[in-house]
């Protein structure tokens, strides 16, 4: 069908060249086409035609991803087997406590279970709003062809209505033309709340409580509590990004409320227009029948109008009723607005009870106990909004305040911010805004000075709770981070609000400065150590601990499988509790489709309750004392291979030749800038960016730099096999450099490479990249990279030939901008030229499905 609109926009041959270019990178691959032959077809194109081959790629990648989301959603559906459930999930997790634990076992478990995703709008997201739209409608019509019977009316037009939005997509700029500002990330990002998450969050736990009670859901009061919880950081993460003003934040929120208001007053009035209940056969009890008679007296005219289309069905009155009131709370109709979620919720309550008393057992625990878990789940706000500063900026605030001196515009957003979140507190509770994290703590002082500045923010008694959240970057803060919990704790802030939440304490871990400082081996080992130490501290000073994991999309940045690095953390580091972020193209990628949701959630929720299990940390356990030795010699090797490399001489300057890092910012993939200040060191370059420029160069740098220098110190491959057999941290350490590997093409990052005219650095890279190929091969028994992954190892295979057509196209762009003679082009040429190489870096993105 691409083909089809191709040809029908461009002419056949424009087709034609697509065809040219596809076939030779698939030759290339087979070795009967040369590389030099593949670089002059690109160049002999006018750099128009380039432009227009470019997208065609990109849109065959956003197709590609599309059928491959389709294939995965037909593969959940026919592996669905209510007797036998499949790996990975909630049923799979009670069956084995249950087993091993028996029912009090797992009814502890399953209570203290919590799994709470933090969307952020960190930028990754190369695709506009508008092409991620416009494939959602296509993947609507591709679900409508899929079901209808072939040589049908209803197959024909679903397939004219396929080739009409693939010629839309077509002729979509790939191109952002505008900066997004932080508010258009909140909708972007809130789109996949109305779309998914809103409907899937109560199937999740209609799914857990059919695995603990088969026989009894839906039936029987539920079993499952609502253990999920979402977070938002967008709209609140102001670190380095000046856009996130006071005024956003409070802005933010007022959206996310609408929407989630809206959603449950859909969801309420679509209950009650259903709840048909007469009441000679389902009485109403008599709390149920107070509450209504408190209602007529308060609200006659309204529940007249009800009384009227519900007649002596008392239920559906009191349901219907709620559903006004939400209204009324959206509208800020203060007479008839529920004051907060737990009135809107005791109303749901009293209907339930009411039914259940009456005999009614399936309509009080079905569809009204999915309204109900998600009022638990999401309450009036939605996403718990958190805020993020950078504490350097809060200790300059505090220098200024101390001394008397006029406040800054910065400062005067620091404590603006923090009238902000007294605000939200006081109409929406609590719950809404209340956790505030300190980039960069370096001390307790950085803890203790957010709550100074709330003190001069606010009056006295005024300030709002808060739950100030230590996050650890870099290799020496997570080091630190045990003596600098202990300073907290001397904090009566601190000391107060443990004494509020039941000795509950945050503390979060990042993944992405952290491989960015230190490299993705000894990363890895340090965030280790670092949660273990913490749990143990915990344990220590009867704390309940949560560790929030900072990790990205990329391999490079913590990224890869949730489920599978849950079951990798130091044993006592989850128990029951697992909070993560989910950033830019990975809430697409997990909350895109229904079905892909389900399963996401389904797998981190498998994985939260196995993780916390005795069996499994003892086994954790014994493989981290048994093999820990030798890992640090690994980490040790490949820290210093890491750091050799970023410390040369000129090697930010070489990485900036060799990648399009200083394009990036022009594809305006969100609203913070690239960089923390305004100098051009690593330092300073945010985690994103850097991951993302190595990923165009087809590197990928950063998932594997090091590890093969590591491997190589450990002179014993059947102990380093041995190791990946057993160690589920060692084994997922090397299995994400395997992917990150299987994703590198040598021959093409060869060429970017030399684009920045330091061969020694070329051979240092490329010696690394073939050793630890070769000894990630050998450790892990393989005999090509993603051998026991074929399904994976496929879609590598297929994608990485049409991701060869896209890198080399971009290569045209970055030669003629940083070759000697970038300084004679035109005008008009260097504008072409960069329009090409960032809608190549848009292509490579969709392909390998992967930015920063």
């Amino acid at each position: 069908m691409l083909g089809t609109v191709l040809a029908e926009s461009g002419g056949q041959d424009l087709l034609a060249d697509v065809e040219r270019l596809r076939r030779a990178v698939i030759g290339a691959r087979d070795g009967s086409v040369s590389g030099d032959e593949i670089t002059r077809l690109v160049a002999s194109w006018p750099l128009e035609r380039a432009k227009q081959v470019a997208r065609a790629f990109t849109v065959y990648f956003h197709l590609a991803n599309l059928a491959e989301e389709h294939q995965r959603m037909r593969a959940l559906r026919e592996r669905d087997d209510a007797a036998h459930p499949p790996r990975e999930s909630l049923a799979a997790a009670v069956r084995h406590i249950r087993e091993t634990g028996g029912e009090d076992r797992l009814r502890a478990f399953v209570g203290n279970m919590e799994f709470h995703p933090v969307l952020t709008a960190h930028p990754t997201e190369a695709r506009r709003r508008a092409v991620s739209t416009s494939i959602l409608r296509i993947s609507e019509q591709l679900e409508r062809y899929r079901d209808s019977h072939p040589g049908s009316s209803v197959e024909a037009e679903a397939r004219r209505r396929l080739l009409e939005e693939i010629d839309l997509l077509w002729r979509t700029s790939q191109l952002r033309y505008t900066r997004l500002d932080p508010l258009d990330e909140v909708r972007t990002a809130l789109a996949a709340f109305d779309e998914t998450i809103f409907r899937v969050v109560p199937e999740i736990y209609r799914s857990l409580d059919a695995a603990i009670d088969p026989e009894g859901s839906g039936r029987e009061p539920a079993r499952a509590p609502a253990f999920v919880r979402y977070g938002s950081w967008i709209g609140g993460d102001r670190d380095g990004n000046p856009f996130v003003t006071h005024e956003v934040t409070r802005e933010a929120i007022s959206i996310q409320s609408e929407h989630v208001l809206r959603a449950l007053e859909n969801a309420c009035g679509r209950i009650g227009r259903t709840l048909t209940a007469y009441a000679n056969l389902t009485p109403a009890s008599s709390d149920l029948a107070a509450t209504l008679a408190a209602n007529e007296a308060g609200y006659p005219q309204v529940m007249a109008r009800i009384a009227k289309r519900s007649p002596n069905e008392p239920h559906r009155q009191l349901v219907l009723f709620a559903a006004e009131r939400l209204r009324a709370t959206r509208e800020r109709d203060a007479d008839l607005a529920y004051p907060g979620p737990d009135a809107f919720l005791a109303d749901l309550r009293t209907v339930q009870r009411s039914l259940a008393d009456a005999g009614a057992a399936r309509q009080a625990n079905g569809e009204l106990q999915h309204l109900i878990w998600q009022a638990e789940t999401f309450g009036f706000h939605l996403a718990e909004l958190e805020i993020r500063q950078h504490s350097e900026v809060h200790a300059e605030a505090l220098r200024e305040l101390r001394a008397g001196a006029e406040p800054s515009e910065r400062t005067r957003e620091v404590l603006a911010t923090l009238r902000v979140v007294a605000w939200i507190q006081e109409r929406f509770g609590v719950e809404a805004c209340h956790r505030y994290i300190v980039s960069f703590t370096r001390s307790a002082e950085d803890i203790a000075a957010v709550h100074e500045l709330a003190g001069y923010a606010l009056p006295a008694g005024k300030e709002p709770a808060l739950d100030v959240i230590p996050l650890f970057e870099t290799g020496a803060d997570l080091e630190a981070s045990p003596t600098v919990l202990d300073g907290m704790l001397e904090l009566p802030q601190v000391r107060t609000r443990l004494e509020q939440t039941g000795g509950r304490l945050e503390v979060m871990l990042g993944y992405s400065d952290s491989a960015k400082d230190v490299g993705p081996v000894s990363a890895t080992l340090r965030l280790y150590d670092a949660q273990a130490q913490l749990a143990e501290w915990a344990e220590r000073n009867g704390v309940t601990l949560t560790l929030f994991h900072g990790r990205g999309g990329s391999l490079g940045r913590g990224g890869g499988p949730a489920s599978r690095a849950l079951l990798a953390q130091a044993p006592g580091s989850v128990a029951g509790r697992f909070k993560v972020t989910e950033q830019g193209e990975v809430i697409f990628a997990r909350y895109g489709q229904r079905a892909i949701a389900h399963r996401h959630i389904e797998q981190v929720g498998h994985a939260v309750l196995m993780a916390s299990t005795q069996d499994v940390q003892d086994r954790a356990r014994a493989a981290s004392s048994a093999y820990r030795s030798l890992a640090d010699g690994v980490a040790e090797a490949a820290h210093t291979a890491y750091r050799a490399l970023i410390d040369t001489e000129g090697f930010a300057e070489w990485f900036s030749r060799v990648s399009p890092l200083e394009e990036l910012g022009d594809l305006r993939l969100g609203s913070r800038p690239s960089r923390r200040g305004a100098a051009k060191g690593l330092s300073d370059l945010r985690a994103i960016p850097w991951v993302f420029a190595w990923t165009q160069t087809r590197v990928n740098l950063p998932g594997w730099f090091g590890l093969g220098t590591g491997l190589a110190a450990v002179d014993d491959i059947g102990a380093l096999q041995a190791a990946y057999e057993e160690w589920p941290l060692f084994s997922s350490l090397l299995d994400n450099a395997e992917m990150s590997l299987a994703k590198t093409d040598r021959s093409i990052a060869e060429r970017y490479l030399a684009l920045g005219g330091r061969p020694e650095l070329t051979e240092l890279v490329l010696a690394e990249y073939d050793l630890t190929r070769d000894l990630v091969l050998k450790v892990t028994g393989h005999r090509r990279l993603l051998e026991n992954r074929r399904v994976l190892s496929r879609a590598v295979d297929l994608r990485n030939p049409y991701v060869d057509a896209l890198s080399h196209l971009q290569l045209r762009a970055l030669e003629a901008l940083r070759g000697p003679e970038s300084d004679a082009l035109s005008e008009d040429d260097a504008r072409h030229l960069e329009r090409l190489l960032l809608l190549s870096v848009n292509g490579v993105a969709a392909g390998l499905q992967n930015t920063g």
